[in-house]
């Protein structure tokens, strides 16, 4: 029993991560495949053949619509955030200490691996 516990705890701070990973910092989202291209019109592009035409006036619809899908992915994510974090806190208690450090441990790991990616995200925007 505890052995799942343990499992579900886990698989819970890598989907966190996965939902840290995906989460766009310049409009373009960092997980790994979502689009081929950086940003959607030239994926609209190449998927569609739109025309010079039509990607002069699909920019500035693509362009209105990024804020708002950005602060609603942002609010998902802060959602997500809490329901795994009130899950964590639940599941804490049920653990070993030894099993507790290595959620500790696999936390830090995954806190690491995002600010690195911010960090990477930063100096790219430059």
């Amino acid at each position: 029993m505890k052995r799942n516990l343990f499992a579900f705890a886990a698989a819970g701070v890598i989907a966190l991560g996965g939902f840290a990973i995906a989460q766009p910092e310049d409009g373009h989202g960092g997980g790994g495949g979502r689009h081929r291209h950086g940003n959607p019109l030239e994926h609209m592009t190449e998927t569609l053949k739109l025309t010079p035409d039509q990607q002069a006036k699909a920019q500035p619809i693509l362009d209105q619509a990024k804020p708002q899908i950005v602060a609603i992915h942002q609010e998902a994510m802060q959602k997500a955030k809490a329901v795994m974090d009130k899950t964590m806190s639940q599941i804490r208690p049920l653990l070993t200490p030894e099993q507790q450090q290595k959620l500790d441990n696999m936390g830090k790991a995954h806190e690491d691996m995002r600010n690195a990616q911010k960090e990477f995200h930063d100096t790219t925007k430059e």
